[in-house]
């Protein structure tokens, strides 16, 4: 709990200094532009890859598997589409990170191993109903 309000006080105050620390560097318009830019880019890499995950899951459901792994992409995704809409350079890199399938991939396996983790500990109980 002290870590998420730390990062909700903290992120927008780093945010805010490197946006202010570019528009010094490069100008007002360029920055306003690259942070636009990255949001346009960042939406349509989001849609894609949110498409594709749905693809993957239907043909999933359809040979009837549980798509686990699409509903994690998603997340995923959903994620890094809501840190690409927040203005800032620092949330965009992390934004992007979360919509490239090889660094998605990495998360996932820590993730995962995460979950089993808990699982194996008895933190978190799954059931199939």
């Amino acid at each position: 709990m002290v870590w998420l309000l730390l990062a909700l006080i903290l992120l927008p105050i780093a945010e805010l200094a490197v946006l202010i620390e570019l528009g010094r560097q490069v100008g007002t318009r360029p920055t306003i532009g690259l942070v636009l830019g990255t949001g346009v880019i960042g939406a349509a890499l989001a849609k894609s890859q949110g498409l594709a995950v749905l693809r993957r899951m239907a043909a999933q459901l359809d040979e009837g598997r549980v798509p686990a792994e699409g509903l994690l992409d998603g997340l995923l995704i959903l994620i890094g589409g809501l840190l690409l809409a927040t203005p800032g350079l620092m949330t965009d890199a992390a934004g992007f990170f979360l919509l490239v399938p090889w660094s998605r991939n990495l998360i996932k396996r820590k993730a995962r191993a995460k979950i089993y983790d808990w699982v194996r500990r008895g933190t978190v109980y799954i059931s199939i109903r």
